[in-house]
């Protein structure tokens, strides 16, 4: 992307991909064709359950289209008869029905304009839903290849782009349809002749659309994927880090310069889309605009002649020809828009159609979390990230003992992280399995799993709330006693209380009004609120200082106490009490023990732990 691409390049790029895989067009699709088109069915389909209100808007507009035909008749009576007979009765049975007509259509509209706009938001409203839903059960996989702008894209973008579409032009389509359908059936009434030559330059009409269709659909689905690009960059550049690292290496000048550049280049996108065919469309109009004088001409004629048209039926086809023009128009305009918005269905779809590489078993099994002893086993489990060329665990055997503590050590890169996510069932194994109490992972339902094992990563993320908020993320109806408990065990308690908001300080955009050693801990807290039967810390204290670590060691062993613990451990000085190590270089189990055990076997723990203690430990 031009604007991070120019703005970070030479401070090392933001985002920077982890070993899961690299960021950026994951979510795009773009080995699409460029005119790749969504089936025409799956579209109708999300109408599907307002089918009901749907025929009833369906007979509002016939039924409209088939009223604002009779004010023409109207007027050749009253041409034809009223005034040239000085029929007062006719004139004003006439007049009143052109008056009622009015109403009546006006009403019709308005109702109708109602119930196709509460279909098309209830459709918006499914969409947005459905996408969000698929997203949130997407695998982890998935957000370490894709920007969360480009999925906020598609997610309001592209759907918002979508709403006129769903709102208001299919109806738009059927009410054309429907008046140009009467109008024609009226005309041919008043007379064949004229409406076969009002109909002559129909045929290059309806070619020029399709072609005009065509360049816009390519045009608007480049202009989403710039507007995605944007959107990811304003989001990863005006973020709390994003402004740090544009600040603190000078990058600032550069980013605001390579944002303009982009946002140039969708302004320039906009313009081609709203111009693509507007001269083509401005020369059928034109040749629209000459049809009412040629007709008279000819009508001129016919009357002249005595071929069966009087005033009042020239008058009133006219008056057709007038609405029938502007209809199919109209018609042809909304089909292009549709042909150019069907781009964006085809991107939505995308993100539906991603397949979810972690979902529930048709018969998953459903644990019961106070009944989990906590027993995990690693049977000859392989893992390889995407797009990697070496596996980051490699036929790994591993036993976790229920109700012990258990530590994950080695050194960058070992794959300590990976079993942690693989315990979690965040990734499939590319071979072998994970078991929980003898039950393979994949068996077991994604929700009695979460609620089973708590995880704390080494990234911590706090939503923009109240610290209360964010407690309660994990236990909606934990008390405020049941917050204080979790946070004393967390060490956090006092902290929050000196605070002049207390648990109602809102903690910021990713918690930085908080130090990175208050955002583990809070952390800490709301895993210890869930009260899980297994406890995963990856590295979960890694920012906190000596003294609060040690002071926070013998809350841990007590919440630890009667409960799995595995530690995925960056200090060792941490985990002298671990019942067991287990030792991690390059994917594979090197060494197990216990703290006395490996260090007086002097291999790669010992190499470690003399790291370690000299202040250079991975």
């Amino acid at each position: 992307m031009a604007f991070l691409g120019a703005g970070m390049g030479a401070a090392g790029g933001m985002g920077a991909a982890g070993p899961h895989g690299g960021m950026g067009g994951g979510g795009r699709g773009a080995e699409r064709a460029e005119g790749a088109r969504p089936d025409p069915r799956r579209v109708l389909g999300l109408f599907r359950p307002y089918r009901g209100t749907l025929l009833v808007v369906l007979l509002l507009i016939v039924l409209g289209a088939a009223i604002g035909v009779v004010s023409p008749f109207l007027v050749r009576e009253i041409v034809d008869v009223a005034l040239p007979d000085q029929r007062s009765d006719v004139l004003a049975a006439a007049v009143g029905g052109l008056l009622a007509v009015t109403v009546i259509a006006n009403v019709l509209g308005v109702t109708q304009a109602m119930l196709s706009t509460r279909v098309g938001q209830s459709v918006m409203h499914d969409l947005r839903v459905a996408v969000y839903s698929h997203l949130q059960r997407m695998g982890l996989s998935f957000y370490t290849r894709t920007r969360t702008g480009e999925i906020q894209s598609r997610i309001f973008s592209d759907i918002g782009s979508m709403q006129a579409v769903v709102t208001s032009v299919m109806t738009q389509i059927v009410s054309a349809g429907a008046g140009v359908a009467m109008a024609l059936v009226a005309m041919v009434v008043l007379d064949w002749r004229l409406t076969l030559f009002s109909l002559v330059a129909l045929p290059f009409a309806v070619w020029m659309n399709r072609r005009v269709g065509r360049r816009r659909r390519r045009i608007v689905r480049t202009r989403q994927e710039k507007a995605a690009d944007l959107s990811a960059g304003i989001q990863e550049s005006l973020s709390v880090s994003g402004i740090l690292l544009g600040v603190t290496m000078g990058r600032t000048r550069a980013l605001t310069e390579a944002f303009a550049d982009d946002s140039r280049e969708l302004a320039d996108l906009e313009v081609r889309s709203e111009m693509a065919g507007r001269w083509q469309m401005a020369v059928f109009t034109t040749a629209m605009a000459l049809f009412p004088a040629l007709t008279y001409l000819l009508g001129g004629h016919l009357l002249f002649s005595g071929a069966g048209v009087t005033i009042g039926t020239l008058v009133a086809f006219i008056a057709l020809q007038s609405t029938l023009f502007p209809q199919i128009n109209g018609l042809l305009r909304v089909a292009t828009q549709v042909n150019a918005s069907l781009a964006l269905f085809t991107r939505v779809f995308e993100y539906l159609d991603a397949p979810i590489e972690i979902q529930d078993a048709p018969d998953a099994l459903a644990l019961d979390p106070a009944a989990v002893r906590g027993e995990i086993r690693f049977e000859g489990v392989s893992f390889t990230y995407p797009g990697a060329d070496a596996p980051a665990l490699d036929a790994v055997d591993l036993t976790v003992p229920a109700g012990k503590h258990t530590a994950l050590v080695g050194s960058t890169g070992s794959g300590k992280t990976t079993t942690g996510y693989l315990m979690a069932h965040l990734y499939e194994p590319t071979a072998g399995r994970i078991t929980l109490d003898g039950h393979d992972l994949r068996t077991l339902s994604l929700e009695s799993l979460a609620a089973s094992l708590g995880m704390v990563t080494q990234e911590t993320y706090l939503l923009h709330a109240t610290i209360a908020e964010n407690l309660r993320f994990a236990g909606p109806g934990a008390s405020d006693e049941d917050l204080e408990r979790a946070c004393r065990i967390a060490q956090i308690h006092e902290h929050i209380v000196a605070l002049p908001a207390g648990y109602d300080t809102v903690v910021g955009e990713r918690g930085y009004r908080f130090s990175g050693g208050e955002k583990q801990r809070l952390a800490l807290a709301r895993t210890i609120l869930r009260d899980p039967p297994v406890l995963l810390l990856d590295e979960a204290t890694s920012a906190l200082d000596v003294a609060t670590e040690r002071a926070m060691s013998g809350a841990l062993e007590a919440v630890a106490r009667g409960r799995t613990t595995v530690s995925i451990a960056h200090r060792l000085s941490t985990i002298r009490r671990a019942d067991q190590i287990v030792v991690l270089a390059a994917g594979r189990v090197v060494e197990r023990g216990t703290y006395a055990e490996l260090l007086a076997r002097g291999g790669a723990f010992a190499e470690l732990a003399a790291q370690d203690a000299a202040g250079t430990g991975s």
